[in-house]
């Protein structure tokens, strides 16, 4: 079985540059642009903006 192209693996990258990443899926049907979230970057200890890579 192969994995569906719907939902991608996806690298989340911290904007604060401390090179924290998360890795995580989404639905590309759903969400076509790039993602950003507010997460917990342990680098910093403090909720930053997490940005979709490609």
């Amino acid at each position: 079985m192969a994995r569906s192209d719907t939902r991608p693996v996806i690298t989340l990258r911290s904007t604060a540059g401390t090179g924290h990443i998360y890795v995580t899926r989404k639905n590309r049907r759903n969400h076509p642009d790039r993602l950003l979230l507010r997460k917990y970057d342990p680098a910093l200890g403090r909720h930053v903006e997490f940005r979709e890579e490609r």
